[in-house]
């Protein structure tokens, strides 16, 4: 569903799905509420304070187990609402992490 004149698709959360905000050295977190997500970006409810925020880059944190995250970076504050925008390695001019081995592939035969 498109709206608000988004470039990107965006979902619109019907039910509080709870994520976290985690600071990019893991100083802080801030419990949130997703309210809504695209390829590009996403719309958060903050929990407490927003000062910390500010910081240049941290992690959208998708998961209770830590393993679903986005990088990204601050766009807009409105109240305890925010906008941030998904930071794509590859748009900065690093390279995105190679992909890891699998179990099925076997190692150098050694001589």
């Amino acid at each position: 569903m498109r709206f608000d004149n988004r470039k990107a698709l965006r979902v619109r959360m019907d039910h509080r799905q709870p994520v976290n905000l985690m600071g990019s050295d893991g100083t802080w977190r801030r419990s949130c509420v997703l309210l809504d997500i695209s390829d590009t970006g996403a719309k958060v409810e903050v929990e407490g304070t927003l000062d910390v925020l500010q910081a240049k880059e941290f992690f959208l944190v998708l998961s209770s187990t830590g393993l679903a995250y986005r990088r990204c970076e601050l766009v807009w504050i409105d109240g305890t609402t925010a906008g941030v925008h998904f930071i794509l390695a590859n748009k900065k001019g690093q390279k995105a992490a190679a992909p890891l081995a699998t179990a099925q592939q076997k190692p150098a035969a050694s001589k």
